[in-house]
């Protein structure tokens, strides 16, 4: 139970992460820029991108974007987040955080960072629409301005630079084709989760069917890498003459181009393991209460309760939660706050045949979920069906033989 609670909780923050947040030090705004030397000196536009890191706020990479011009250089971050900000943490569950733009120095841009590869695409922006951007930053960075409404999924550091470079590359900018036509939210997800299954147990769990939509190109530019790549092959209209958008591309953190991830979770210690593990603990009791004639309901009280408690987050994120993906969500036929009931009725005497009645209506739905799970929009987890399976045979159990069980505490 308390590795599912860590699990339901990480894969929150790391929801809040995805695109991803990096808590960059609190620095003071540098001075504003003399005139005079903003004629003198040319500026520079680049998109930085970070590859993913190790912990699960940072699997997904980042982006920033560089301004240099004279003895300004800036890398502007809209990941920053103050957390020791009123109601910090019930407004990320909320889903309602502010995040900010934050300009920070060269000295501190790879605090943080380091050991993961470092990408600068210097771009390829006439001096009118480089000094709109700086401006545009400049501005966005003040403190009456800076914060924004986070968005997982679109409108986090990697979406605000696509939008910025798009404002400043007008209408003639073109991204290259997409390769993959039918790729969605969860199977870029499930790509950079590939080594924690973990985290990618606790997406499959906590984003709905809206994650299984098809992408468009410009959606699947919430992963700084892929913002990366299709900002390497575009091209950009200015006039008659038609030019690449990145003019230069240095590597100044030559790294491993997978970023800097752990190995993969071992498979004993997977969520198929895990789940695995329940359902034969769940056969093994059964088995025995079957020969016994009686119901193990400290074995129902354990199992039903872990999934009582996914079921109210669940329901939170569905109905009170604006986290995005995060409703409509199947996973709540199987797991709802209801077998919380579960948990309790059958220990006392008088609410024996209320639990019946509720655990014979758990294992039909469940069962009816599991038939019909091919034919309906969302992509589940595989460790899912196990502990589907466990909660139908402790259902059945109990409608079966909870009649018959007389052991443990009653009420009067």
């Amino acid at each position: 139970m308390q590795r599912l609670l860590r699990t339901y909780l990480t894969m929150l923050c790391a929801l809040c992460a995805t695109g991803t947040l990096e808590a960059a030090p609190a620095l003071p705004l540098p001075p504003e820029p003399v005139q005079a030397q903003e004629q003198e000196d040319s500026i520079k536009v680049s998109l930085v991108t970070f590859y993913p890191g190790s912990e699960p706020h940072n699997i997904w990479g980042h982006s920033e974007i560089r301004v240099q011009q004279g003895p300004i250089d800036l890398y502007f971050n809209y990941g920053v987040f103050d957390f020791q900000a009123p109601a910090f943490m019930w407004r990320f569950m909320l889903g309602e955080t502010d995040y900010m733009c934050v300009p920070v120095p060269r000295a501190y841009a790879t605090m943080g960072m380091e050991g993961r590869r470092m990408v600068e695409q210097e771009l390829n922006l006439p001096q009118d629409r480089a000094l709109m951007v700086k401006e545009f930053l400049w501005n966005n960075a003040q403190p009456e301005n800076c914060t924004y409404r986070y968005k997982f999924l679109s409108d986090n550091c990697s979406t605000r630079p696509r939008d910025i470079i798009e404002m400043a590359a007008g209408e003639g900018l073109q991204y290259p084709a997409m390769s993959d036509t039918t790729v969605t939210y969860r199977d870029i997800l499930a790509h950079y989760c590939r080594n924690y299954s973990w985290e990618r147990f606790g997406i499959d769990l906590v984003l709905g069917w809206d994650t299984d939509t098809v992408l468009d190109q410009r959606a699947t530019m919430f992963i700084p890498m892929l913002l990366m790549d299709a900002v390497a092959d575009a091209t950009v209209n200015y006039g008659d003459t038609t030019m690449a958008l990145v003019r230069a591309t240095t590597v100044p953190v030559d790294a491993s181009t997978d970023g800097k991830i752990k190995p993969p979770t071992p498979w004993y210690l997977s969520p198929m393991a895990f789940a695995l593990l329940v359902l034969a603990l769940t056969l093994l009791v059964s088995v025995r209460d079957w020969r016994r004639h009686d119901v193990s309901r400290w074995f129902d009280t354990i199992l039903f309760t872990a999934g009582g408690i996914a079921g109210c987050i669940l329901l939170f994120l569905i109905f009170f939660s604006t986290h995005e993906a995060t409703s409509p969500n199947i996973n709540i036929v199987w797991l709802h706050p209801l077998l919380l009931l579960l948990a309790v009725l059958p220990w006392f005497k008088k609410t024996r045949g209320a639990a019946r009645w509720l655990h014979a209506l758990n294992a039909l739905l469940v069962a009816l979920l599991m038939l019909a799970w091919p034919w309906q929009p969302q992509v589940g987890n595989v460790a899912f069906f196990p502990l589907m399976a466990a909660l139908i045979t402790r259902s059945l159990t109990n409608v079966w033989l909870g009649s018959q069980n007389t052991r443990g505490p009653t009420s009067k």
